[in-house]
């Protein structure tokens, strides 16, 4: 079901317990071959199949297209949120629906830079409503929901997702082809470490010039295909356990 569809009466008469997904992008620029826009089509496009699969069983909210991207702002054409302001418009559109009345909210995400602010904001959402024993607030960003992605398709050279990357390239290729420049003359960027396991703190042109991270050279609209088909049903699987949920227990 799509929430932007709907009159109130409609949404009113709704089961409390029907899983709310509220999809989360961003807008900030994605190297020199594809659109600032990635993020948000790319997110918009498993949430429309998901939602076609699930029909009545869940209620999708617009995306989000404005995220926290302020690691890119040394790129013309990103767009960010104050990382306090988004994680409390986040909050807001949780605390909307609890409001409403429904008890089963997912933030679901398709930028990293969203993912701090989108885990506090669940944390602190449940905080607010520690009486309550019947919510279930999650927050997950799509490519961790299919940590096997990798063998979405035999062709694939990243092992996992990057930025402007083999992976998002080739979603791109298959979403939009005619927004994409020429990836085949990209120049691979290294992922790196990180310092890892901490966690470092980080713009980045601390480690990408151009403003891409990954592969894209061997991105290809077959490969998105398969990513996409990957993506969303680890998204539906993860919504089902929503929709499974006793109303109590931690599982």
């Amino acid at each position: 079901m799509l929430l932007a569809e709907m009159n109130w009466p409609q949404v009113a008469a709704l089961p409390k317990d029907t899983p709310v997904v509220f999809p989360v992008a961003a807008l900030e620029q994605h190297g020199h071959h594809l659109p600032v826009f990635t993020d948000s089509m790319l997110m918009g496009e498993i949430a429309r199949r998901a939602e076609l699969a699930l029909g009545e069983r869940a209620l999708f909210a617009p995306l989000q297209w404005l995220g926290n991207s302020h690691h890119h702002l040394d790129f013309p054409g990103t767009l960010s949120a104050e990382p306090r302001a988004y994680l409390d418009l986040l909050a807001g559109l949780l605390e909307n629906f609890l409001a409403h009345g429904f008890t089963r909210l997912l933030l679901l995400n398709g930028h990293g830079g969203n993912d701090v602010p989108g885990r506090q904001t669940v944390f602190e959402v449940r905080q607010r409503h520690r009486d309550r024993r019947d919510l279930l607030l999650l927050f997950a960003t799509y490519w961790n929901l299919a940590p096997d992605a990798v063998s979405a398709h035999p062709d694939l050279r990243q092992r996992q997702m990057g930025h402007a990357c083999e992976w998002e390239t080739s979603m791109i290729l298959r979403l939009a082809p005619h927004l994409v420049h020429d990836p085949a003359k990209v120049e691979p960027v290294a992922f790196g470490d990180a310092f890892e396991p901490a966690a470092r703190g980080w713009t980045m042109p601390d480690r990408s010039t151009p403003g891409h991270v990954g592969d894209p050279r061997a991105a290809s609209a077959e490969k998105g295909e398969a990513l996409f088909q990957t993506f969303t049903t680890a998204t539906i699987r993860m919504i089902e356990r929503m929709i499974a949920w006793d109303g109590r227990s931690w599982e």
